[in-house]
């Protein structure tokens, strides 16, 4: 008996140990916001590269016809 009640102890010490401890690390929604803006700020710069691209393209002149 005096086993049990020295685990029931030491678990019960030890779980109010990790209770108290509120430094474990980030939760998910903030990493899941940098995430989704950094996805923003990424498809924002290829919109504008392929923009650019097209408007370099069309800028091209066409060659003239062979005769």
């Amino acid at each position: 008996m005096r086993l049990y009640t020295y685990l029931y102890a030491a678990v019960t010490s030890r779980l109010a140990e990790l209770r108290r401890d509120t430094e474990r690390g980030d939760s998910p929604v903030p990493t899941a916001v940098i995430i989704f803006g950094l996805v923003a700020v990424a498809m924002a710069v290829t919109g504008l590269a392929l923009a650019k691209a097209n408007n370099w393209m069309n800028a091209i002149p066409d060659h003239p016809k062979a005769p």
